[in-house]
């Protein structure tokens, strides 16, 4: 809504507004890029009038008769870019979007270039959109692309950091956060775990909050904000999980097919990228071999069978891609056969009256064909992406890992030995392994001895597995009060419900022979488990000393004692150090 706001020059589109829409050029950065191709496909940019969208530093032609939106981070090279467009009189006129607040200098240097350039008059708006996040989901954001590695765990957990360093990497997040808050139009009551980096974020954003509340003139939360109604009367509740507090999860293999995608193909942004071989047919010797094309999918919103199997185990996905696909047969065939009988000749009576009764069959056949087309693009998409995650599963034993590391996890009796698992040359890749046992050393509640982990050692660095990971999770393990209580993670294993073979027709293109059918257990995960208790307000040690901040309160008194003691309707979970696709699924199915 805020984006379509900002396209239509900050003024919120009408709904039935005659005629066309005022054609103009929408020029970003990659930030902005980021932000936009995850909402708005380039047909409803088209809709909303936007013939042309440019990268700013790129090489852009004078188009003078019509008006540009600009929709970029407030940078120093950014803003002698645009200052520059203004001397070049570029376009009709300019609404300058900033993704994040601009300062108050940088803002007197475009004045300073507009006047220079004679083209005040032609600056139309200036707009601080307050939309440093990426929208993914409905519900489901993260704080950046471009340079994640500044916000990542391992930015955040360097031993050799330095205050300032984390000083700018938590002005980052927060200042992700605030924007997230004033587009959804809320202030949060803010809980957070104690003497973490998500206790940082937590004052710095409590401040910010506070500080824009007690700026009656300015604020951002008061009056026609977009979020304004979204919430009625009950504020979100903001829970801050630090990444510290579960590192198994992120490492563990997994079973449903959008975290699937994520850990084993290049997905990025809702796109998954897949290099297809080119046909296997062999050529002649000598010749070179054929190059193998990219292809590039977008995993949407408005791709039905994505919002319905995304969480789904993945046989599941397997089956139901299949059945899609027999179910688009049979309706092409009916349009087949219809377009037969269609081409009957000759006068005779019976053909006269089945064409009449065809007629109306053949209509709805033919208008129904728009809506096959996209049917069948769809399950070609998900028949690619589907069978590229099967081969992973396939190459890599990955039913076989995530079986075995949910047992691990669940304290369960193993069936297989760790040694045999890591010495297994046909399992896994070296980073598998290591993800393997890096579980089975942070889920134990003892460290292994030294000679066994002397043993374990030499077989995974036999696998070709890289050592250092291990000793930051040896130091990172010393280090956590948590070692002596490991976060639980319930004691249910999935049921393996024989293997695929039987399950699956015979006709089905995907050859799932030797893939366990592995069905999931719900259980909550750590950081579901901290929102339960939070927003229940249920007392359970694991969360009772965590903090508690209401920016709305007048004097900021830090107090684990929460005001209010009615459940919260509304949440927000932010995992600072980054939250993944298990967990995200794992908190839907606890909302169901």
């Amino acid at each position: 809504v805020a984006l379509k706001r900002m396209l239509n020059f900050n003024v919120p589109p009408v709904k039935n507004s005659t005629g066309e829409p005022v054609w103009k050029v929408l020029i970003y950065d990659r930030f902005g890029q980021d932000i936009i191709s995850p909402l708005l496909s380039v047909k409803e940019l088209r809709d909303m009038g936007i013939t042309l969208h440019l990268l700013l530093h790129s090489d852009r032609d004078a188009i003078p008769d019509v008006p540009a939106v600009y929709f970029v981070m407030p940078t120093e090279e950014n803003i002698d870019r645009m200052c520059q467009d203004l001397r070049n009189q570029l376009y009709e006129s300019y609404y300058l979007n900033f993704i994040s607040a601009i300062s108050r200098s940088k803002l007197e240097d475009i004045a300073n270039a507009a006047i220079g350039a004679n083209a005040v008059t032609q600056v139309a708006k200036v707009f601080d959109q307050y939309l440093n996040f990426i929208t993914l989901e409905d519900d489901m954001f993260v704080l950046c692309n471009q340079n994640k590695e500044l916000v990542s765990y391992r930015a955040i957990n360097r031993p050799d950091i330095t205050d300032t360093e984390m000083e700018t990497i938590m002005d980052t997040i927060v200042d992700s956060l605030f924007c997230f808050f004033v587009t959804l139009g809320a202030i949060p009551i803010i809980r957070c775990s104690r003497g973490t980096a998500a206790e940082m974020v937590a004052v710095k954003l409590d401040k910010k909050l506070r500080e824009n509340l007690r700026d009656a003139r300015n604020s951002l939360f008061t009056g026609d904000t977009l979020g304004a109604g979204q919430f009625s009367f009950q504020r979100p509740l903001l829970v801050l999980v630090d990444r510290n507090i579960d590192l198994a999860t992120p490492l563990h293999h997994t079973w449903t097919y959008q975290a699937l995608v994520h850990d084993v193909l290049d997905f990025h942004l809702n796109r998954v990228n897949l290099e297809e071989s080119t046909g296997t047919e062999s050529s002649p010797a000598g010749a070179r071999p054929k190059k193998k094309s990219k292809k590039s999918y977008d995993l949407t919103a408005s791709d039905k069978f994505w919002q319905k199997h995304k969480g789904s185990p993945f046989p599941e996905v397997a089956e139901s891609v299949q059945q899609e696909l027999e179910s688009y047969r049979a309706q092409e065939d009916e349009v087949k056969r219809l377009k037969s009988i269609m081409g009957i000749e000759g006068e005779d009576e019976g053909a006269i009256s089945m064409l009449s009764d065809n007629t109306a069959k053949l209509t709805s056949a033919v208008s129904s064909l728009p809506e096959l087309l996209e049917k069948k693009r769809l399950i070609d998409l998900h028949t690619n992406v589907a069978t590229a995650v099967l081969e992973h599963i396939k190459s890599r034993k990955l039913d076989v890992y995530f079986e075995y590391e949910e047992k691990i996890m669940s304290k369960s009796t193993l069936d297989k030995s760790l040694l045999d698992m890591i010495s297994d040359p046909d399992a896994g890749t070296p980073e598998d392994k290591m993800r393997l046992f890096l579980i089975y050393y942070i889920s134990s509640a003892q460290a292994p001895s030294e000679i066994d982990l002397e043993q374990y050692k030499k077989a995974l660095m036999n696998a070709g597995c890289n050592l250092a990971p291990l000793s930051y999770i040896k130091q990172w393990k010393a280090f956590t009060k948590m070692a002596s209580a490991p976060t639980s993670y319930g004691n249910t294993t999935p049921k393996p419900l024989g293997l695929f073979s039987r399950v699956m027709n015979t006709g089905s293109q995907f050859v799932m022979e030797g893939v366990k059918n592995l069905v999931l257990k719900q259980q909550n995960l750590p950081v579901t488990r901290i929102l339960d208790n939070l927003m229940e307000m249920k007392s359970n040690p694991e969360t009772d000393d965590y903090r508690y901040f209401d920016p709305k309160m007048l004097r900021g008194s830090d107090s684990s004692v929460p005001r209010n003691k009615n459940p919260f309707q509304e949440a927000i979970v932010f995992v600072v150090g980054g939250g993944n696709y298990i967990e995200y699924q794992n908190l839907i199915d606890y909302i169901k």
